[in-house]
């Protein structure tokens, strides 16, 4: 089963429930897919045994072959080239790789090399196989890093995913990955407005959802009247603690600064197996 923890928001405590949940189910595969800000490590403290760049191709000009015709930058729809009589510009970070103008050149002037964006980290925290991606800095598109994250994904075992925050592209491409989305959300008008953009955005790529609140004792019930609407199972809910709070604040999981609800997070895996049959049914 692949789970991807998500959340319509930043701060409802994503990251704290997935590494948690890691650390309860035990042997599985940890994808930290936060990349513009990942922090699961913080919490599972892996040992990093090996990393690897992530690059994409970006063009570049073969200046005695060019005739300044302007027709990639015609084709480009990121802007990402600038043609003026004799100049040729390209802007790497507004490139989104997509290797059109390298096609449309009618003298095959155009050719692309490998530019590092960011960087993918392995290696393992007990029994979980952790990876992470980590977009660098200034950089504007992090969907090839969560692609190179994603792939180490496989088919065997338990996989959690640690989406990124909100409901943007990030976030799509993570969810798309899982077979089910738990949704962390807080009972607030904020939380609630959040969930339901991540709700709608599920619809759109027909995925399956289920919700945890937490810091449950700050609302009036809000979250669970949406949820009994949108007909989405509210699996768990965790009050706010200060054990907690002050545990996160030492890099302690969950479950260790609240054990009691150790068992509450091992049966999520029952509960979200539940919400795939239900939707294939």
């Amino acid at each position: 089963m692949k789970v991807a923890v998500a959340s319509g928001k930043g701060g409802t405590g994503k990251t704290t429930v997935a590494t948690s949940l890691a650390l309860m189910w035990g042997e599985c595969t940890f994808l930290d897919c936060d990349v513009e800000g990942p922090n699961a490590h913080l919490l599972l403290h892996p040992e990093i045994e090996r990393s690897a760049q992530v690059t994409v191709p970006v063009p570049r000009l073969h200046e005695e072959d060019c005739s300044y015709c302007g027709a990639c930058a015609d084709f480009c729809r990121s802007h990402a080239l600038a043609v003026v009589p004799g100049k040729w510009m390209i802007f790497d970070q507004l490139c989104h790789a997509c290797g059109g103008c390298s096609l449309v050149c009618p003298t095959r002037a155009i050719y692309e090399v490998d530019r590092r964006i960011g960087e993918v980290r392995f290696g393992h925290a007990g029994p979980i196989r952790f990876v992470q991606g980590e977009l660098d800095a200034g950089e504007a598109h992090p969907i090839p890093v969560i692609e190179d994250v994603l792939k180490e994904a496989g088919d065997q075992g338990d996989v959690i995913i640690d989406s990124p925050p909100g409901t943007n592209c990030s976030m799509i491409a993570a969810a798309e990955a899982a077979d089910v989305v738990l949704l962390v959300t807080e009972p607030t008008p904020f939380g609630l407005h959040d969930l339901t953009l991540a709700v709608e955005a599920l619809k759109v790529i027909n995925r399956p959802a289920a919700i945890l609140v937490n810091r449950a004792d700050w609302g009036a019930g809000e979250v669970h009247e949406y949820a009994a609407r949108e007909g989405i199972p509210v699996v768990l809910e965790i009050p706010h603690l200060l054990v907690v709070a002050e545990g996160y604040a030492r890099s302690r999981p969950l479950v260790e600064s609240a054990p009691e609800f150790r068992q509450d997070l091992l049966g999520l895996r029952a509960a979200l197996a539940r919400t795939i049959q239900e939707r294939a049914a």
